[in-house]
């Protein structure tokens, strides 16, 4: 059951992430909106943009945060 679990999710995640895809004109910020969605949805008891990065396993939060600024100032 928890693998039809996992299954349904990331398809549901996936199917999200085909909504808004078309925002992003590369596959690398692609993958790292659904790394950030995939970490918001994670058990970490914070979630900021070092323990998101580290659970992508990313060294440093830049990933995340270059991400985010485009929505942050416009």
């Amino acid at each position: 059951m928890l693998i039809d679990e996992i299954v349904g999710w990331r398809a549901g995640l996936d199917d999200l992430l085909a909504r808004f895809a078309h925002r992003f004109g590369r596959a690398e910020p692609r993958r790292q909106a659904l790394t950030y969605l995939v970490g918001l949805l994670s058990p970490l008891a914070t979630k900021n943009g070092w323990t998101l990065a580290e659970a992508a396993g990313d060294a440093t939060p830049d990933r995340m945060q270059r991400l985010l600024n485009p929505c942050l100032s416009g």
